[in-house]
């Protein structure tokens, strides 16, 4: 079952080797997946960063936090070699990504090549 890794922010899942597959590549929506570690220093920065774009985006991606040292095959897997690094998966396929610690506006640049407009109420 997913789990959100803050209370305060229910947009960011948590992936592991259970429930990747579901949260990430059968999503309906495109999905920014954040690999992380604990002991990373700028994935501690892009924290509170992920945790705005997924409010920002709610509902459009949907966003996924993959600790490399809780999933190690996943990290294997995707042939992750530094964190914090950021896939871009759209229809189970990786349409971006980006290593190291990004800024928000080249974020957002790649959110909005596969986010549905949003909507105005």
């Amino acid at each position: 079952m997913d789990k959100p890794m803050n209370p305060n922010h229910s947009q960011v899942v948590h992936a592991d080797d259970t429930n990747f597959n579901q949260l990430v590549m059968q999503s309906p929506l495109p999905v920014l997946v954040d690999f992380h570690a604990t002991w990373c220093g700028p994935c501690q920065m892009l924290a509170p960063l992920i945790d705005r774009l997924a409010e920002e985006y709610a509902g459009r991606v949907r966003f996924v936090k993959v600790d490399v040292d809780e999933a190690p095959g996943l990290a294997a897997g995707f042939r992750i070699q530094g964190v914090p690094t950021l896939l871009v998966i759209d229809q189970g396929k990786i349409v971006d990504q980006v290593v190291g610690l990004a800024p928000p506006a080249a974020l957002r640049r790649m959110l909005d090549k596969v986010a549905a407009p949003a909507t105005t109420r």
